[in-house]
């Protein structure tokens, strides 16, 4: 079996409507460009529309595998070059998972480990437990800001929580629909400012995607912005910001909480 690396990316913000399913669906189709095998997890159990923004239909979603009815492999979508995990929408039992269950669906992916180099998990919005249980399972945790006070309190209130809680203290942001690059280094540094004054936490700069009113044509489109105008402000920004995440390094070593792939990590430390 290869131990090549795997990086775990996980999109969130705390605040719906910030734009993170746009960024992990680009994201991923702009990382799949740059020759990576990617798989991208809708996360958010109870409304999912990863595959709503990519244009497809899934026919069996992430409750199968937690029922028992099939694995993984099985509800996967390959499509544009990616492979889409889908989840379910208004599927109660979904959303009322507990911990255990969060685990089993962690520890699902093992099997797939030498089928991939990145997973991005595309997370609910909010701070539930599932959101809790991914973004602490992952090894980047990638938290979207845009310009309005409701998204820098929300982020805020999910970094201090999983710094409390998960003792998690590094974190990446990256603004979303900025007006110019300058204005994304401005929200950035506003949002340091007030993390660092009460928290003991690593900020780092992701970078920013521009406002693009082909977004939201995409949207309606239902396909993503990179491959409906890929010569726009907002497909250009996605290019450079996978280019910026596949040059992270990627951890190679077990933290000691519940991970994704762990068996590989703790494996690669032995």
């Amino acid at each position: 079996m290869g131990m090549h690396p795997i990086q775990v990316l996980a999109v969130t913000g705390g605040k719906g409507g910030v734009g993170k399913t746009s960024i992990s669906v680009n994201l991923s189709l702009a990382m799949a460009q740059a020759g990576k095998r990617v798989v991208l997890m809708d996360a958010d159990l109870g409304l999912a529309n990863v595959d709503i923004l990519m244009g497809v239909k899934a026919d069996k979603t992430i409750a199968e595998v937690m029922a028992g009815v099939c694995d993984l492999r099985d509800v996967m979508i390959e499509t544009q070059g990616i492979k889409i995990i889908p989840a379910s929408s208004g599927v109660q039992t979904l959303v009322n998972m507990g911990a255990n269950q969060h685990a089993g669906i962690i520890h699902a992916f093992s099997d797939l480990s030498d089928e991939l180099d990145v997973l991005v998990i595309d997370t609910a919005a909010g701070i539930s437990d599932s959101v809790v249980s991914f973004v602490r399972a992952a090894q980047e945790v990638l938290v979207v800001v845009c310009d309005e006070p409701s998204s820098m309190t929300d982020a805020y209130a999910l970094v201090k929580l999983l710094n409390r809680d998960c003792q998690l203290r590094d974190f990446r942001i990256l603004a979303n629909m900025t007006r110019s690059p300058q204005e994304g280094r401005n929200l950035f540094n506003r949002f340091a400012a007030v993390t660092s004054k009460f928290l003991d936490v690593n900020l780092r700069y992701a970078g920013d995607i521009p406002f693009d009113e082909t977004v939201r044509k995409a949207v309606q489109r239902q396909k993503p912005v990179l491959l409906s105008y890929p010569g726009g402000r907002a497909a250009d920004g996605y290019r450079r910001l996978a280019s910026e995440v596949l040059g992270w390094p990627v951890r190679t070593e077990a933290t000691g909480q519940l991970e994704f792939f762990v068996e590989r990590l703790v494996q690669g430390m032995a």
